[in-house]
């Protein structure tokens, strides 16, 4: 038996006391005070016995942070409040990182110092303590050495001893010039000095004397590597046969412009400023690949993307090293985002591309940069959208024997090898596209074993010794719950923690029924839907279609969302006789490559249709008429809710857009010029994609909800789609705007704010038998 969870989620509607929980807006726009917090952080001891987390027991307040938190892996154990003294003696010991090739040691970074843990006693030794932060810490070949980084350096520490050795002398730039004489006239004047001067001649024997130092010292540690101007490491990764050190770094343009965002309400009764963002084709920084040798000190700058300069703008990240250190494993991607490139670099700096990954729209996916190192450093392995899926390949590391390991129709959520190197462990989507199962496979491929069984969402980590599971799992209408189970196919799962409070889980919250919407070309495009007839109240003749955000994000799915307050607000919207659709728009997460990429240069396109469809789909099946149909989302959804008021008014009686992008030219670069292009060379797909350029097709009436301290989709989008409308004439339109709130609201008054203004325009226009009012305006 699954236990509370799935107790609370079946029980039939006559036996719960649905009174003790107030739908309302304001209680339900407590959120995390009624829901509760989830589990996080879950590690284990090192003995299996405990589970460890962080996490907030139910009706704690909106402002409380999160608390350390553990439980015993077994039925029926309570979780228990971790005090400051009880943390720093358990942090380290059950802290994740890197562990020795004997299994008895894990070097691990806890609040910035490097510890080592002996498994067996699970007992810590501190091997620094400094005020300067360290991390990365890795064991290497012999398990003699931990190698670790601080300050953008590599130091190793002797893990018997605790001597410290810095590896690398890394050094801001730009490198210091030496005084020198450079014409004639003073070189002649420095030769009559040295000349005619015994304390000149002392000096030059000094310099002498520094210079030798330096250059033994540097003979003992390495000559210094100076970066460029603006130029930091991003990234730090030692070889573990102790040989080399590959080196990431970051160049910040100094041609590029960040946004200003002003903070309205402070503590000194002044406005201040927020450093803000780029805006997308604004100057990108570049970044370089070094493999700096720990004997010399010298740097070989990688041209880590074939055929670009040593500086590019491109992605690059570390997969990390073999086992034996030999090679590196490099993930790269162009500035287009349209060519990914795997590459393995040896020891002394030759590079083989082993796989490229070439997509006419862009490069992403899910557990994108997944990949790593398969069994003595032979063979890499990765994640790859090859086929149109998520899937993992191998390959060996002169690019020969590259094998698809999965296949299917579905996607590798995520990927991780097992500790003794011999199975995958991960997440997919294998049974369905709305589930998130745990999955075991040989790391040569084959039969895959399914190890969780509950449908729903389920989030694993492995114990230590292998034999249990600590799961943080859910279903579509109860938050996800810490429980444990053994490591085994069907075995049955104990409930550990209860997150929402006794009056929330006292209502019978409906486990929406996913239905297929009849697209325009063919296409089914899932969808969740929330009927009257679900929670016992009347139809009154209309609907609504909420829009999630993200754009790629996947939310019609069998386990919790993170839209709770939505979830809860549709379910609410129910109650007053609206029929609710939620859909998996073209665009969204967990249906493959095709499906990801039908926005390409067109969002507000495809993506729009399919909730034109759903429209459609309401008149059909409800006999809904368009007028009728309301819709709003926040974010990416708050854009599709313009797009849909502006450019289909005649499918949609209502909207409301929440933070809102107006202009896709004034959003960032990373997002937007994947799937757009740049701005000054694709005006076409950011004319047809943004709002503001088909405002004078607003009919019904708009609600636009806008925080004022927003610092991803900034309130200037919503001040020029106003200054738009007002210039156009437009009336049937208002603004609320939050000064407090950023992108994502926190303020539960800013919350329920926001959505009784929704619900008061649904109410006031498609919740009644009048058609709604339109403007007349131009």
């Amino acid at each position: 038996m699954i236990g509370l969870l799935a107790a609370s989620a079946s029980a039939p509607l006559a036996a719960q006391d649905s009174s003790a929980f107030a739908l309302t807006i304001p209680n339900m726009m407590r959120g995390d005070e009624v829901v509760g917090r989830m589990p996080e952080r879950i590690r284990w001891s090192p003995d299996s016995r405990w589970i460890y987390f962080d996490w907030l027991p139910p009706g704690s307040d909106w402002r409380d942070r999160l608390a350390p938190y553990r439980v015993r892996a077994q039925a029926g154990a309570k979780p228990e409040r971790l005090t400051d003294a009880q943390m720093d003696s358990a942090g380290p010991v059950v802290e994740p990182g890197s562990r020795s090739r004997d299994g008895r040691l894990r070097a691990v970074a806890y609040q910035g110092d490097i510890y080592v843990i002996d498994l067996k006693t699970q007992s810590s030794r501190r091997l620094t303590n400094t005020e300067v932060r360290e991390d990365d810490p890795q064991f290497g070949v012999g398990d003699d050495r931990v190698y670790f980084t601080r300050d953008d350096n590599v130091f190793a520490a002797e893990v018997h001893s605790g001597l410290v050795q810095q590896l690398t002398d890394v050094r801001p730039g730009p490198a210091p010039k030496e005084d020198s004489a450079d014409t004639p006239q003073r070189k002649a004047l420095e030769a009559d000095q040295k000349r005619l001067f015994q304390v000149i001649r002392d000096e030059y024997r000094a310099d002498s004397i520094a210079k030798a130092e330096k250059a033994r010292a540097e003979g003992i540690r390495g000559k210094p590597l100076y970066l460029l101007k603006d130029e930091r490491v991003s990234q730090l990764a030692v070889s573990p046969n102790g040989k080399a050190v590959l080196l990431i770094t970051r160049i910040s343009s100094e041609r590029s412009r960040s946004t200003e965002v002003p903070k309205w309400v402070t503590k000194s009764g002044y406005v201040e400023d927020i450093k803000g963002r780029d805006k997308v084709g604004d100057s990108q920084d570049s970044g370089r690949v070094a493999l700096v040798s720990l004997h010399s000190g010298t740097a070989r700058w990688l041209h880590a993307i074939p055929g670009d300069s040593v500086a590019n703008p491109g992605l690059v990240r570390m997969l990390g090293w073999n086992e034996d250190g030999s090679r590196a494993l490099l993930f790269t991607v162009r500035s287009d985002y349209k060519e990914r490139y795997l590459e393995t670099v040896t020891d002394d700096g030759h590079m083989d591309t082993v796989d490229v990954l070439r997509d006419t729209a862009w490069i992403e996916g899910p557990c994108f940069a997944c990949g790593g190192w398969l069994g003595n450093g032979t063979r890499a392995w990765f994640v790859s959208e090859a086929d149109g899926w998520a899937h993992i390949y191998a390959v060996n590391a002169d690019g020969t024997d590259r094998t698809q390991l999965t296949k299917g129709k579905w996607e590798v959520l995520d990927a991780d090898l097992s500790p003794d190197k011999k199975w995958f462990w991960m997440h997919t989507s294998e049974p369905s596209p709305y589930e998130r199962q745990f999955y075991r496979m040989a790391v040569t491929g084959g039969a895959r074993e399914r190890v969780t069984n509950a449908k729903g969402g389920h989030d694993v980590t492995v114990s230590p010794n292998g034999q249990l599971l600590a799961d943080v799992y859910s279903v579509s209408n109860r938050p996800p719950e810490l429980f444990v189970e053994p490591f085994r196919a069907g075995s049955s799962m104990a409930q550990l923690t209860v997150s929402p409070t006794k009056s929330w889980l006292s209502y019978h919250w409906i486990d929406p029924q996913i239905i297929q919407i009849p697209a325009s070309d063919g296409v089914m495009v899932p969808a969740r839907i929330y009927r009257p007839q679900d929670v016992g109240a009347q139809p009154n003749g209309a609907a609504v279609i909420f829009v999630h955000g993200a754009g790629y994000l996947h939310n019609v799915v069998d386990y919790w969302s993170s839209y709770y307050r939505e979830y809860m607000f549709n379910q609410f919207l129910a109650t007053k006789g609206y029929v609710v659709l939620d859909e998996d728009y073209r665009g969204s997460a967990g249906y493959g490559r095709d499906w990801r990429v039908a926005v390409y240069r067109h969002m507000g396109g495809r993506d729009l249709q399919d909730e034109v469809d759903a429209s459609r789909y309401l008149g059909a099946k409800f006999g809904i008429p368009p007028e009728r149909v309301g819709i709003y989302g926040g974010s990416y959804g708050g854009f599709m809710t313009l797009m849909a008021m502006f450019t289909e008014p005649k499918h949609f009686g209502a909207g409301a857009a929440l933070r809102a992008v107006t202009d896709w030219s004034h959003y960032n670069h990373w997002y937007t010029s994947r799937i757009l292009n740049l701005p000054d060379k694709d005006t076409v797909a950011y004319h047809q994609s943004s709002p503001i350029y088909f405002a004078q097709g607003l009919e019904g009436p708009l609600l636009m909800c806008h925080g004022m301290v927003d610092t991803n989709v900034e309130f200037e989008d919503i001040v020029r789609l106003t200054e738009r409308l007002i210039e156009l004439g437009k009336t049937n339109w208002q603004l609320a705007p939050y000064p407090v709130e950023n992108h994502g609201f926190v303020r539960p008054s800013s919350w329920t704010d926001e959505y009784s203004r929704i619900f008061a325009l649904f109410e006031r226009t498609i919740g009644h038998t009048a058609p709604a009012v339109t403007s007349g305006a131009k």
